[in-house]
């Protein structure tokens, strides 16, 4: 770790990143359900799962980690170096963590133990923010980069908004948009016709 911190200023770094951990993975579970909880509200559909798909669970983790970069950066934006190319960092490795830790437990656990199962699918979601969180601490406090990756780190940030929306509403007929419910694939994409099956707050289908 580079000596540019003071022992405070590294204090703080490291219990935003703890707390960024909780919150994300405390407030991605709950986002799986404002869809459903909001009456099937379009601006709804942006934010919170509209399907089982694995790009619908990437949402989950992406809005309250964009929530936390935005907040932090106030309280630490006077020492705090490489910020925003070590959070933009951090917000891709999540999915890309998530996407192979889950495939991983589909392919290799599920089959063991014959189904898949509710703490099994949070876990491969915590692996993707751990190893956000670590990316993020690396740069942190890593080598100081260039003034310009600020610059690519908000092309980053604005990317992953207009992908997380968009596909929401128009999502390639790709395995990764294809609702996954009861971990089989059934050839539906984006916002479904149907809810019946998924509902577990409001009784009926919008």
């Amino acid at each position: 770790m580079t000596e540019r911190y003071s022992r405070k200023e590294r204090r703080t770094l490291l219990w935003w990143e703890i707390g960024s951990i909780t919150f994300v993975m405390l407030a991605g579970s709950m986002f799986h359900f404002i869809y459903e909880l909001s009456n099937f509200n379009p601006v709804a559909a942006a934010f919170g799962s509209v399907n089982e798909s694995t790009w619908e669970h990437l949402k989950l983790f992406f809005w309250p980690g964009l929530a936390v970069v935005l907040v932090q950066h106030a309280f630490v934006k006077d020492f705090a170096t490489n910020y925003w190319w070590a959070k933009a960092a951090g917000l891709v490795t999540v999915p890309v963590g998530v996407i192979f830790s889950f495939y991983a437990y589909v392919g290799v656990v599920v089959p063991l133990q014959g189904e898949g199962t509710l703490f099994g699918a949070i876990g491969t979601g915590l692996i993707g923010v751990l190893l956000g969180s670590r990316v993020t601490w690396r740069i942190l406090n890593g080598a100081e980069v260039p003034k310009s990756r600020a610059w690519w780190a908000a092309g980053v940030f604005i990317a992953l908004t207009a992908a997380f929306i968009g596909f929401t509403f128009y999502p390639p007929e790709f395995f990764l948009f294809e609702d996954f419910f009861g971990y089989t694939y059934n050839g539906e994409y984006g916002i479904l016709e149907d809810y019946s099956k998924h509902l577990v707050f409001v009784e009926g289908t919008p």
